[in-house]
């Protein structure tokens, strides 16, 4: 007999999940969970199976289990669906926290060479770099985000100056358009 299927997860549904994470602190036992719902969500649900791999993986992340992390980034990669960050950028900041450089700058150049829909990405990507210390690399990322302005609301894209904005002061440079956009 197979697992029983799940025909609609909702945005309440996941965010009761979340919710429950941060009040308990398990969020370990919530990864579990999101997983589960992901390996069980049909195609029709309100919140694809690879956003559900994605916030499993996020939980995970939380709870330092990294490889895990990945595994279920890889997931949502795999299964191709609309998530909000891109799974290869959330990817590459877990194996960074594995000191696995090599495979997280693997993913980030993969992601370069592509066309990334939204803000929310870039925004992870300069987030990520710049807390493991690579200024240019962020400083990039958060550049080619404001450049393409995307998707993302203004409050978003404001996020994405100010830690621009950050790098850039940090690294010594002078200021441009961007900045004085802020």
């Amino acid at each position: 007999m197979g697992a029983m299927r799940v025909t609609h997860v909702t945005t309440a549904e996941l965010d009761r999940l979340e919710f429950d994470a941060v009040r308990s602190g398990e969020h370990g036992r919530v990864a579990a969970q999101l997983h589960d719902l992901a390996n069980r969500a049909d195609a029709g649900s309100e919140i694809t199976r690879a956003e559900l791999f994605v916030r499993a993986g996020e939980q995970w992340e939380i709870a330092q289990e990294y490889e895990r992390a990945c595994a279920a980034y890889q997931r949502a990669i795999d299964d191709g669906g609309r998530t909000v960050i891109d799974p290869r950028a959330l990817c590459a900041g877990a194996l960074l926290q594995m000191d696995e450089t090599e495979r997280a700058h693997a993913h980030l150049q993969r992601l370069e060479k592509d066309v990334l829909d939204g803000l929310p990405t870039y925004l992870h990507i300069a987030e990520v770099l710049y807390a493991h210390g690579d200024l240019e690399g962020a400083e990039w990322w958060a550049t080619s985000g404001a450049r393409s302005r995307h998707r993302g609301g203004d409050d978003l894209f404001e996020e994405l100056l100010r830690i621009r904005f950050r790098i850039r002061s940090d690294l010594g440079l002078d200021e441009d358009d961007l900045d004085r956009s802020i």
